[in-house]
């Protein structure tokens, strides 16, 4: 169980200190958890303050009661939390394989990485030897790394707008693998997004407006109250 009590984060913005993030008090202990809200509200500071990417400037953040406010995102990986960025990052010279062995913690055998790379509907044969750079899609590369999240098992698995970059048949594919994911998961998945396929898969929406959280409920409860605020959920066609 994640808790934020009082987190606030500012920052310095044309030499005046801006307020981002102002007083977030939610529990996340549901399996699948969507965040979202208007560009600007705080949605991705609130993830990277999650993972430890940056700190709050007040507040306490809890997982399973242990204040976990001052540590490193080293520190919070070790203890289970996850990290997944809009664009994927790619490593040259290190093999599909080579990757999810880390993420697994192990020496993982071919029938282990198949399984890895089935779990998100990727062929083995076709990308277990396939080095982590350039050549592999947007989509591709997102779904390798919801692999590595998934091998790796952890309590809370955090994806900043998974949608980000990539083509509609991409997306389509990785709605899939969330819904697989939504059966199977042991922690918690929170996604930052405001496509609405995502957030109606989703056990619980976060709806974050000027920095506040406005609501926490089901999709039945938040979505006409974004839809009446302005922020709209586009499809991601709206965008191509």
């Amino acid at each position: 169980m994640l808790e934020l009590k009082g987190v606030c984060y500012s920052a310095e913005d044309e030499n005046r200190e801006a307020e981002i993030l102002k007083d977030i008090n939610v529990t996340i202990e549901d399996r699948f958890i969507a965040v979202t809200g208007p560009n600007g509200s705080g949605k991705s500071t609130l993830a990277r303050i999650i993972a430890g990417i940056i700190k709050p400037t007040a507040g306490q953040i809890l997982l399973d009661g242990v204040d976990i406010t001052d540590l490193s995102i080293t520190e919070r990986a070790n203890m289970g939390i996850s990290f997944a960025f809009q664009q994927p990052v790619r490593f040259k010279g290190i093999t599909v394989r080579e990757l999810l062995s880390i993420a697994a913690g192990k020496d993982a055998s071919m029938a282990e990485i198949c399984n890895m790379l089935s779990e998100v509907g990727l062929c083995a044969r076709d990308y277990v030897n396939r080095e982590v750079n350039a050549s592999l899609s947007g989509g591709e590369l997102k779904r390798i790394e919801i692999a590595m999240i998934m091998a790796r098992g952890t309590k809370v698995s955090i994806f900043d707008e998974p949608e980000a970059g990539i083509d509609l048949w991409s997306f389509q594919n990785l709605i899939h693998v969330f819904e697989k994911m939504h059966g199977e998961i042991h922690g918690s998945i929170l996604i930052i997004s405001h496509q609405e396929r995502i957030l109606n898969i989703a056990d619980r929406i976060i709806l974050l407006a000027d920095g506040q959280i406005k609501k926490v409920g089901s999709k039945e409860e938040v979505i006409p109250e974004l839809l009446g605020a302005g922020a709209h959920c586009k499809t991601l066609t709206d965008k191509l």
